[in-house]
């Protein structure tokens, strides 16, 4: 489905599975048969073009809002305006928030954020004061799209396309990584930052890492982030 229409489709749960449903024409449907065996279609309202937008509703974080480019923020928020791309982070997953929460809470001091996506949290940084801001990721497409949300929202933040587990990651005072548990463990020991960020993974993972002494852990909607300063 991604290599038939990568601008994106709809997913829909029911009692007999998971629907796969994309927005297209008859050429469309002609390749869905080519490619599946069979498909189902039906003419959607008018509107259809503009219904995906309808699943990107802003979040608010403390001080922070985050949300889509159509949506307008609160006069008393600080905007963080993310247009939804194939890069993750929207702003709207609850690891994301989780992340926006505790990063607030940290001094302010040098950045990296290691699998970036598209750039929301680095883009956060930068607003509330961090710098300078470096972010990463093995995906071009999400570089292009960090740099794309980093020019919108009026803030510097230099993305790099790299390996962060193979490539060197600069020192910083504070490191952010919303990735897998497994990823993580094997980046810790990589890591020369005085604290670190971390989600992408579930409450009952464990919490320790090695070179890191274990803060806090929060958690959201059966997601967990933890905070970790460098041992001594």
């Amino acid at each position: 489905m991604l290599e038939l229409f990568p601008s994106g489709f709809e997913e829909v749960e029911s009692s007999e599975g998971v629907e796969l449903i994309a927005y297209t024409d008859s050429a469309g449907e002609e390749r869905l048969w080519h490619s599946f065996g069979g498909a189902r279609g039906e003419d959607v309202a008018a509107d259809w073009r503009d219904r995906w937008k309808a699943f990107h509703q802003p979040v608010r974080v403390g001080p922070m809002w985050i949300g889509p480019p159509w949506e307008e923020s609160p006069a008393d928020a600080t905007a963080v305006v993310i247009e939804p791309a194939r890069a993750f982070g929207t702003g709207g997953h609850p690891t994301t928030q989780l992340c926006v929460e505790l990063l607030l809470e940290l001094e302010r001091g040098s950045l990296v954020d290691l699998g970036c996506g598209s750039g929301v949290l680095s883009i956060v940084a930068a607003k509330a004061g961090f710098a300078p801001v470096r972010a990463f990721d093995s995906d071009r497409h999400a570089v292009a799209a960090t740099h794309a949300n980093a020019t919108a929202n009026g803030v510097e933040v230099e993305a790099t396309l790299a390996d962060v587990l193979v490539d060197e990651i600069p020192s910083s005072d504070v490191a952010l990584a919303n990735i897998t548990r497994a990823t993580l463990e094997a980046l810790a020991p990589r890591l020369r930052s005085q604290w670190l960020i971390s989600s992408g993974y579930l409450p009952t993972d464990a919490s320790m890492l090695d070179t890191f002494r274990h803060v806090r852990r929060i958690t959201r909607d059966s997601w967990a982030a933890d905070v970790y300063e460098a041992a001594q």
